[in-house]
């Protein structure tokens, strides 16, 4: 059985194979088989050595592969090169799965037990999906935080540079992210989405894409994760609370976005200040690395600056809203007490009249 993508309906009809209909409809089952292949080519000695450039990390700094053993528990450390590119493809591929499976069996059966409008929908769907990739993000960024201990020894997040190895997760960790970013542009026509929705989705993919692989490859993996796991957990606390909106009809929950609204700006605050003692009191205090040290600090500055400007822009479009809905709902009320008014006021005419005529007859 194929897996439904996003937002599409199952049709009784069989479009023809090959046919753009017939690839959005069974999308997620091609890219397993592709999948397939890579997993498959692993299994054969002749071409194990081709489906590992995909499917393993490479460019081992250590001295040892990690197929040998390793009796003295020495960790593997990595650092980024050209094969990275071909994992960060079939990743790409597991990213897509991941996401037909996500919408087919989670959100797609919640959504129907809730009747939701299409903009709802969409909405819905967007952020179901963003607020599961970044409680990952979030939460996986933090393991290798804390294991690595680059907070309790802030120093580490600088020295050294650009001599900055990664242990396993820390590298796997970049290429699922450049994966799921990646991803986020087939999806696109999967989706079917509008073109005037298409513009703000590409952009948000290609931005991710650029920004972590440009701290990728220029060694700034430390200081990068430190500053996605940031970004992400104030990502899923906005995107947790659109959900909430979405659910909460009553609006019982109005203070959620004041919190997540509190969180955004102390995330911003947070990752400003990291920036400048990293870059710019660390890596800008060499000659060597001054220049790339302000690079990197503009191009920090310069995305935080372009998110509030988004939040400020949300902010205000969301209170112009509530403000026209409050005076929609006082026009409506206003309207219901002069209609109830002059009901009365007719009822009560035939009445004054009879009572006049009564008087006349005495």
């Amino acid at each position: 059985m194929a897996i439904k993508p996003i937002g599409r309906k199952s049709s009784s009809k069989n479009p023809p194979i090959l046919s753009h209909e017939f690839v959005i409809q069974n999308h997620a089952d091609i890219v397993s088989c592709i999948a397939m292949v890579f997993v498959v080519g692993l299994m054969i000695q002749t071409t194990s050595q081709l489906a590992s450039v995909f499917v393993t990390l490479h460019h081992n700094v250590t001295g040892e592969e990690p197929s040998q053993e390793n009796p003295r528990g020495v960790p593997y450390f990595y650092e980024p090169g050209w094969k990275d590119s071909c994992a960060v493809f079939f990743y790409m591929l597991i990213c897509i799965i991941m996401h037909a499976i996500l919408q087919e069996y989670v959100l797609d059966k919640i959504s129907k037990k809730l009747h939701l409008s299409k903009f709802k929908l969409s909405r819905f769907n967007e952020s179901g999906q963003l607020v599961v990739f970044y409680l990952v993000g979030f939460f996986w960024g933090l393991e290798v935080i804390l294991r690595e201990q680059y907070i309790a020894r802030l120093s580490s997040l600088w020295e050294e540079y650009p001599n900055h190895p990664m242990s396993f997760l820390h590298k796997l960790y970049f290429i699922i992210q450049l994966a799921y970013y990646l991803h986020m542009l087939p999806e696109l026509y999967f989706q079917k989405v509008k073109k005037e929705e298409q513009k703000e989705k590409i952009r948000h993919a290609l931005f991710g894409l650029l920004l972590i692989a440009y701290g990728y490859i220029f060694n700034f993996q430390r200081i990068s994760i430190v500053l996605l796991t940031l970004h992400y957990f104030s990502e899923a606390n906005t995107h947790f609370v659109q959900l909430l909106e979405i659910f909460d009809k009553h609006e019982k929950m109005a203070n959620a976005r004041v919190l997540s609204n509190i969180v955004f700006v102390s995330m911003r605050f947070a990752t400003m200040v990291i920036s400048v003692l990293t870059f710019f009191y660390g890596i800008g205090t060499t000659d060597d690395n001054t220049s790339i040290g302000i690079v990197s600090l503009f191009v920090v500055y310069a995305l935080q600056g372009y998110l509030i400007f988004q939040f400020i822009n949300e902010f205000l479009r969301n209170r112009r809203e509530k403000q026209a809905e409050l005076k929609a709902l006082k026009k409506t009320k206003s309207i219901k007490v002069d209609k109830v008014k002059k009901e009365k006021k007719d009822s009560d005419v035939p009445e004054n009249n009879e009572n006049a005529g009564k008087l006349k007859t005495k």
